[in-house]
């Protein structure tokens, strides 16, 4: 029988399997509320700003890009009453242009508080995106309401919103004198991820495919949501990386530079590493995340979000299979396999699925 969406599964079912998801995800933690402050925004470039997390749990670095005519806001913070924030924010900052929005991907803190942008702003997302918010929106609602009063309360009537503008695998959008590009990536950190980049600044935007000062955050949670995937997040991060922008605004966490880009892909290959590593000695997943879980916080002391760890290594054993039955099956060396699959090798052609 196929396995069925978030959105197909009743109500109950949800509640009871996102209870469990979030349980395992925060590990008895206390959240505190996630409110945007737009006091201590910052200025990157000629008419562009970020809105600092201030290190708040499940509040995202938000960006303001300005124009001669239009203002793109990346990120809505987490449910309606941060989205009025943002919006207020960017409506005073914008001086009358126009209003567009855009989220790097569907998770909760990044875009449910869209609806709130609904009569204001033109939505901007790419079609992998629109799924997510329409396949799994529902589910991931229940799943953050599981994280605490404050969280729940922020989230008090969401409604997954609906994008005016969907894409497919880049969008250039002219602010009058700016020229913004959104991109899909394809699957990394989710199915729907995207970047936004500022060329005249050198200014890029990544969502959560780059985290500073944390681990990478692993959704991995079977069988409700595998989408995330290691190894297309390290080819990602190649492709990233090759560009070299002035600046990288993360997720969570401090503004940086093209260093980030780095840090985050030697952490996931390391992850990989050492995971499939074990993985060809036969090593059990328990002893596997147990092992692997010391390693990367020895690497990492002073990191956050070491209980993604565990996410990550179950997703990199999963994909160990299909590495190995790929390498089998089509005779792909193991040391090429990643350029081979779902990317795009030097000279050739782009395979089926593969972004940019």
């Amino acid at each position: 029988m196929p396995e069925r969406t978030m959105s197909e599964r009743t109500i109950p079912e949800i509640m009871m399997s996102e209870r469990a998801m979030s349980e395992r995800v925060m590990s008895g933690r206390t959240m505190s509320d996630p409110v945007v402050q737009t006091a201590g925004v910052r200025e990157l470039a000629r008419d562009l700003v970020v809105i600092p997390n201030r290190g708040v749990q499940l509040v995202p670095n938000i960006g303001i890009i300005g124009g001669t005519h239009s203002v793109l806001v990346v990120e809505t913070g987490l449910g309606p009453g941060n989205a009025e924030t943002v919006l207020a924010f960017a409506a005073e900052y914008a001086e009358g242009r126009k209003l567009y929005l855009t989220t790097t991907h569907f998770h909760p803190e990044h875009a449910f508080g869209a609806q709130v942008f609904a009569d204001e702003a033109t939505y901007i997302v790419n079609g992998a995106q629109a799924e997510d918010l329409a396949t799994k929106g529902t589910g991931y609602l229940h799943m953050f309401r599981g994280l605490g009063e404050p969280v729940a309360r922020r989230l008090e009537g969401v409604e997954p919103a609906v994008p005016d503008t969907v894409y497919d695998d880049a969008f250039d959008l002219d602010l009058g004198g700016r020229v913004v590009r959104v991109r899909a990536t394809g699957r990394a950190h989710s199915k729907g991820d995207q970047v936004v980049s500022v060329p005249d600044a050198g200014v890029m935007f990544t969502g959560d495919l780059v985290e500073a000062g944390q681990f990478a955050i692993f959704p991995w949670f079977p069988p409700h949501d595998t989408d995330v995937s290691g190894i297309r997040w390290i080819e990602v991060m190649r492709r990233l990386s090759a560009e070299q922008p002035r600046v990288v605004v993360p997720g969570h966490g401090e503004v940086g530079g093209a260093r980030l880009l780095d840090d985050v892909r030697a952490c996931l290959e390391l992850l990989r590493d050492e995971t499939w590593r074990r993985r060809d000695s036969a090593m059990g997943e328990a002893t596997i995340v147990e092992e692997v879980r010391s390693l990367m916080i020895a690497r990492h002391p002073e990191w956050a979000g070491e209980e993604w760890i565990e996410r990550g290594v179950g997703c990199l054993c999963a994909e160990y299979a299909e590495h190995a039955e790929h390498a089998d099956h089509v005779g792909v060396p193991d040391s090429e396999w990643p350029t081979a699959v779902g990317t795009r090798a030097p000279g050739g052609s782009a395979p089926r699925g593969a972004r940019w």
